[in-house]
C-alpha cells in the first residue's frame, strides 16, 4: 500500500517504489523478534508512526509501523524516485551521479532527506515528515521478491518493488 506514495520531509520528497515487510515477534529478521525494548517500543504502538534507527554503525533506515497496537509489524522503506528538492539531496548525500543514485537504498533515502533518530515515533499523517497517496495514483506492476540484506528468513517473500523502476536498490 505504501508503493507509489509520495514521502515527504521539509523542502524534499521522494515516490516510494522499494519497501521490505517485517512481521514482528515471529520474524527472526525483525528487530521485534528480540521482544519489547526501548529501541523497539514504537512497534508495539499505533500504526502510522516512524521507526527510525541506526545500522551498520553508519545508516539510519527508516519504517513505518503497519500493524494494529500490540502487534509490532513494520514495512522499511527501500527506496524513492527522487521527485523535489533535488539540489538539496545531493548536497546532503555528496552526490553527483545520476538522479536516482540519491535514493535508491534505505540509508541512502535517509541521508538525502534528512531523517535522523530525532523522528523516532513521529506521526506520518502530519508535520515536516509525511507520506502521502497521490489524488490519482500512478499504474504500475508490482514485483515480489525475498527480502535483501538479511540472514534470517531471508527467503521469505516480503520485498515489494515497482516493477522495473529505474531507482530500485542494488542487491
Amino acid at each position: 500500500a505504501l508503493l507509489g506514495c509520495v514521502l515527504i520531509h521539509d523542502e524534499t520528497a521522494g515516490m516510494i517504489v522499494e519497501t521490505e515487510a517485517y512481521l514482528g515477534v515471529d520474524d527472526l529478521a525483525a528487530h521485534a523478534a528480540r521482544g519489547l525494548t526501548e529501541r523497539t517500543k514504537v512497534m508495539f504502538g499505533p500504526a502510522g508512526r516512524a521507526y527510525v534507527y541506526f545500522i551498520y554503525g553508519m545508516h539510519e533506515c527508516l519504517n513505518v509501523v503497519a500493524d494494529r497496537e500490540g502487534s509490532p509489524g513494520c514495512v522499511l522503506i527501500r527506496a524513492l524516485e527522487p521527485l523535489c528538492g533535488l539540489d538539496e539531496m545531493r548536497v546532503r548525500r555528496r552526490w553527483n551521479g545520476p538522479d536516482c543514485g540519491l535514493t535508491n537504498g534505505p540509508g541512502k533515502l535517509t541521508q538525502a532527506l534528512a531523517i535522523t533518530r530525532e523522528h523516532y515515533g513521529v506521526r506520518l499523517d502530519r508535520g515536516p515528515l509525511t507520506i502521502r497517496r497521490w489524488r490519482d495514483m500512478p499504474e504500475f506492476a508490482v514485483a515480489v521478491t525475498p527480502r535483501i540484506g538479511i540472514r534470517e528468513c531471508a527467503d521469505w517473500p516480503l520485498r515489494f518493488v515497482w516493477a522495473g523502476h529505474a531507482c530500485l536498490s542494488k542487491r
